[in-house]
């Protein structure tokens, strides 16, 4: 066994886990559902520019409490430090629960969909056998062998988890750079809705929207937005293992950010570019890249997409499977979780972390139930950004002489406006979306009974 993390992560190799953990398949599906509810091309790209702004804005704040506590845990620990081990148990928790588990399950999933495109044999109507209500289909059984095989090459330690992740994220960067520049110097057409003369009017099933009913709009969408654009925290669960942390991590979260933002902002853009309104809401099952490709690569388009997807999917499956160890590591290091996840193998990684949280994950594929989750804790990860970014005002007050060797881009007004807008768009999901969010805050506060046990067990006997 190894006493000690390998400190094997540069900022090309941190940039790679924030932008590859970020992109999955949601670029290429969620604008449709969000175009169906802000109803015009403007609104659509706006709701992507402040959902970028908010993710920039929140990686630069973080970088704060990156660089003040360089250790494996990432926000769980910032949590901790600055409200107290419950509010970071919380976190912990819903992360091992459904946040990153859920994630690793649905987007698994999602690359064995698209292999299906290839290969006619891998669906979710072709099941092998069932068990009770489980059903074992091809899609559900090769998510899972996608899952256990990243979970597996991380185990063998943090370098065949970085080279797995370099290759896949400059990849899909790669591939998503070339769709876009084609899409403007191939596919533009004058019927596109970038060039629609109601670019900023929003009509949803033949009424113009109020402002007050554009705004709640705006908020409800972004839930889309928001979880394509989340996991960016990603590369802080990892801190132990990079090199220079204090510099490298806070500098990560921006590249990183930053990569995504305008790589997701472009890409609506392109999709704008090559199809009208109609054709990003109403797209087939939502696939407007597949849509837009259409309109570039004809026939061959369903094809190319499903190709581009499965790398981009496969690259953010491991960067989720590669940091989420790290947290439950930090966890049973105080106490507040399985002792044995606390333990590192000969290699320098956390890999009974890495097998539970596989397991778990598996279990979310074969539930089918992993896609409401998600939908619950959209909320509930908004809250711990919010909390988060707080944490950097407790500090400042409670530690005013801790060594800071990056401070917060704009302190205090930059990050007190992420706080007062995303606490909006909370409270707008709160009272618009209640269906998403109290379920979300029930899946966090199922924590609670946990935490006290695992602190009742830690006291000593008398």
């Amino acid at each position: 066994m190894s006493s000690k993390f390998v400190r094997g992560l540069g900022l090309f190799d941190s940039t790679m886990i924030v932008a590859g953990s970020m992109i999955g398949s949601g670029i290429f599906i969620v604008s449709a559902d969000i175009a169906r509810q802000v109803g015009s091309p403007g609104w659509l790209l706006a709701v992507w520019i402040i959902t970028g702004l908010l993710t920039v804005i929140a990686a630069l704040s973080y970088g704060e409490l990156a660089a003040m506590f360089p250790h494996a845990g990432g926000q769980y620990i910032y949590l901790r430090e600055a409200h107290g081990p419950l509010s970071g148990f919380l976190y912990g928790w819903t992360l091992f629960l459904v946040i990153q588990t859920g994630t690793i399950a649905a987007v698994a999933v999602a690359f064995a969909k698209f292999l299906g495109v290839l290969l006619p044999a891998v669906s979710a109507t072709n099941t092998l056998f069932t068990l009770g209500p489980v059903s074992f289909s091809t899609q559900r059984l090769l998510g899972i062998a996608v899952v256990a095989l990243l979970t597996f090459t991380n185990t063998r330690g943090i370098q065949a988890g970085k080279i797995i992740q370099n290759i896949f994220t400059a990849t899909k960067i790669g591939a998503l750079a070339m769709l876009i520049l084609l899409a403007f110097f191939v596919g533009s057409n004058d019927g596109a809705a970038l060039h629609s003369a109601d670019f900023w009017k929003p009509v949803v099933d033949g009424q113009t929207l109020s402002f007050l009913a554009l705004m709640i709009a705006l908020g409800t969408s972004m839930v889309g937005s928001l979880f394509s654009a989340d996991a960016w925290n990603n590369i802080g669960f990892a801190a132990a293992e990079v090199k220079e942390p204090h510099r490298t991590v806070p500098r990560a979260m921006m590249l990183g950010t930053l990569i995504v933002t305008v790589l997701y902002i472009s890409a609506n853009f392109s999709y704008l570019a090559v199809l009208p309104m109609a054709g990003i809401q109403h797209a087939a099952e939502d696939r407007v890249g597949t849509a837009a490709a259409q309109m570039i690569f004809g026939g061959n388009a369903a094809v190319i997409m499903a190709i581009a997807i499965m790398i981009s999917t496969f690259g953010c499956v491991n960067g989720l499977i590669l940091a989420g160890a790290r947290v439950y590591y930090a966890m049973a290091q105080h106490g507040l979780f399985f002792k044995k996840i606390g333990e590192l193998n000969e290699r320098g990684v956390p890999a009974n972390g890495l097998v539970l949280q596989g397991l778990w994950a598996a279990v979310l594929t074969l539930s089918g139930t992993y896609g409401n989750l998600l939908d619950y804790v959209i909320f509930a990860a908004l809250l711990f950004y919010v909390l988060t970014v707080a944490g950097i005002f407790v500090l400042r007050r409670r530690r005013p002489q801790a060594e800071r060797p990056y401070k917060a881009w704009g302190y205090p007004v930059v990050p007190a406006l992420y706080i007062v807008f995303a606490t909006l768009i909370m409270i707008d999901l709160l009272i618009y979306k209640p269906a998403y969010t109290w379920p979300g805050l029930g899946l966090v506060l199922t924590g609670l009974p946990v935490y006290y046990l695992w602190r009742k067990q830690k006291q000593p006997r008398a």
